[in-house]
């Protein structure tokens, strides 16, 4: 499951034209699209599963970028990795943010949420979760970056029972049945991943009311 999908960036499009200003402004800009390119490079040998080739000097290669300028850009490989967890935030995390926090009441914004948790999560994003989860497993700051983006994400099913809290003037553990949700949101996401045949949208339904039910 996912919140949205992207297409990935082509890599081998030319670099945009700098609009006008100063050379300053036309520099930054050649700088951003070169940094993008590099990120790209990143996510496509991580979504491939070649976490043994996931090199700096392989990421610039695939973004026909020298080696010497990828490192100007990111110290080192956990640097690409964090610049591509943070690069996946508008995917996952932000659509949930927003979903969340649109007018309307509990039931409102918790129909939102299901639907967007039941759209099927794209292979890239999927391959980069796993390979992401793998490179925490070795690496403490991609572990700290990792961690951060998930509570963010929890997060959004906190709030979520804030506004059941909200409405009931109180008497909602908001945290402890927002944990609760996206761990069954996570564990469906693994069930999916292994092919089983689970349609998320009715079983996120019927969580979400009958906790509400239960308060």
């Amino acid at each position: 499951m996912a919140a949205s999908a992207k297409d990935s960036p082509d890599l081998s499009a030319p670099p945009a034209p700098a609009g006008p200003g100063t050379g300053r402004t036309r520099v930054s800009a050649k700088g951003e699209q070169t940094r993008a390119r590099l990120v790209a490079a990143a996510r496509t040998l991580l979504a491939g599963g070649m976490s043994e080739r996931f090199t700096t000097r392989n990421v610039a290669a695939l973004s026909g970028v020298s080696h010497g300028m990828c490192h100007y850009h990111f110290q080192d490989r956990t640097d690409l990795v964090l610049a591509v967890v943070a690069d996946m935030r508008p995917e996952w995390i932000l659509p949930l943010e927003e979903a969340v926090a649109a007018p309307g009441s509990f039931a409102e914004r918790a129909e939102r949420v299901v639907e967007l948790l039941s759209r099927p999560e794209g292979t890239e994003l999927s391959h980069l979760h796993s390979a992401l989860h793998w490179h925490a497993l070795n690496d403490s700051r991609v572990r700290a970056s990792l961690e951060a983006e998930y509570r963010r994400w929890r997060g959004c099913f906190t709030a979520l029972f804030d506004v059941l809290a909200e409405e009931r003037g109180g008497g909602v553990d908001a945290r402890l049945l927002g944990e609760a949700v996206a761990a069954a949101v996570d564990g469906l996401a693994a069930v999916e991943s292994l092919g089983a045949e689970v349609d998320p949208g009715p079983v996120l339904r019927t969580l979400l009311r009958t906790l509400a039910a239960g308060t």
